[in-house]
């Protein structure tokens, strides 16, 4: 186990406050120390937690002593995909013991398991579009920035908009998706021929969508100044990316630029694409495209932060990348595993340390917290952790 360091150490910088922390430590600047991303976890996980004596009120970041960042109230992202808006109308179709079986507001057809819905995904059965005609009918007509809804409006966004002119978190916006969206609307394997069999649907899809997306985006930007973007991908798995690079750049790419070059024109630098497995062969598309960053850089799907910053140097912001499979073993392992990465990225700057995805709820409260307050050490002190790393065989020049 890890001892904890001299109270009397610290860091020479000025603390920062999280916004000026976030920033900071996202453009490779000096920093009291880097930005720490809010807890992640499954619902399931906070059920057990607070049955291990986490409060039923706790609000995590203040509990485990991170920092905090906030989005724009701005509804575009559904936790499996787009937010369709207005929403279909969500019905049971069928019911037992075991499972429910939904059509919901997105229009898929999906499985619930009665034990705990919450704790995993559900299963998919059908999803919203099989042609031209669903696209046309349902989704499209959907994704249109124009329709009443989607953020606040009048009174309450110049209000919201008033209540950000001396914000002290850092500030963001969700900002679609060019192929997790179609893949949501079709699934992998219609999406996967329609590539070839629909060529033309899958433009005006992507454009469709870019265009949606500047839309419902400018207002924001002509009203808030806003720190940093998202785009939710979630195209890959342990393999690689469930299209082809080449495919990317013929269909998703160009449109992705489009909304990126609207971002960095209202002078949002900050743009972060959001998405699991290994993603490895499409970050040099990204870049290219004018994303700066990358999340959550999973383990388990053999990504490697540090020899992703090794390899992209100060071209790429990194988020994630602790492995969350170590948290459920031994306080070893949890040393092993922060001690051998976020150190030294630490050092190098442009990095979020953080799970690589959901904590799930095999993750013990005593270990989580273990793991939280470690990680706030190293991240005050990475200097003294490399050297502790080196000591016990953790990290290797």
């Amino acid at each position: 186990m890890i001892e904890s360091p001299d109270p009397a150490r610290g860091s020479s910088l000025a603390s920062l406050g999280d916004r000026a922390r976030f920033l900071a430590t996202a453009r490779f600047q000096p920093v009291d120390r880097a930005y720490l991303l809010a807890p992640w976890t499954w619902d399931a996980t906070l059920t057990r937690w607070r049955g291990e004596g986490l409060p039923a009120d706790a609000h995590l970041v203040d509990y485990f002593d991170t920092d905090d960042e906030q989005g724009v109230p701005l509804t575009m992202q559904g936790p499996y995909g787009p937010h369709l808006h207005p929403p279909l109308k969500r019905e049971v179709l069928s019911r037992n013991w075991e499972f429910t079986i939904v059509r919901d507001e997105e229009g898929n057809v999906v499985k619930l398991f009665q034990d705990d819905p919450q704790q995993s995904m559900p299963q998919w059965i059908e999803y919203p579009m099989h042609d031209r005609n669903d696209w046309q009918h349902v989704i499209k007509p959907r994704l249109d920035a124009s329709i009443p809804g989607r953020r606040p409006e009048g009174d309450a966004w110049r209000a919201y908009v008033a209540s950000t002119q001396n914000h002290d978190k850092a500030l963001g916006v969700w900002c679609g998706s060019f192929y997790g969206w179609p893949r949501s609307f079709m699934g992998v394997e219609r999406i996967s021929t329609m590539l070839y069999d629909d060529p033309g649907l899958i433009h005006e899809m992507c454009e469709h969508i870019a265009d949606f997306a500047i839309a419902a985006i400018t207002p924001i930007l002509e009203d808030i100044t806003l720190d940093f973007a998202f785009i939710w991908e979630d195209m890959a798995g342990k393999s690689g990316p469930l299209c082809s690079p080449a495919m990317y750049r013929r269909f998703m790419l160009p449109p992705l630029k489009r909304v990126a070059d609207v971002l960095h024109q209202h002078g949002v630098d900050i743009i972060i694409v959001d998405s699991d497995g290994n993603n490895d062969v499409l970050v040099p598309l990204w870049l290219e495209a004018g994303i700066t960053g990358l999340r959550p850089f999973e383990i388990a799907a053999g990504c490697d932060p540090v020899a992703m910053r090794r390899r992209y140097g100060r071209d790429l912001i990194i988020q994630g990348g602790i492995d969350k499979r170590a948290l459920v073993g031994f306080r070893e392992d949890i040393d092993r595993e922060v001690l051998s990465k976020v150190p030294w990225l630490c050092l190098q700057g442009g990095f979020f340390p953080q799970v690589d995805h959901l904590v799930p709820p095999d993750v013990s409260l005593a270990n989580y917290t273990y793991y939280a307050q470690l990680l706030r050490r190293v991240v005050e002190e990475p200097d003294r952790y490399l050297h502790e790393a080196r000591r016990l065989g953790y990290w290797t020049d």
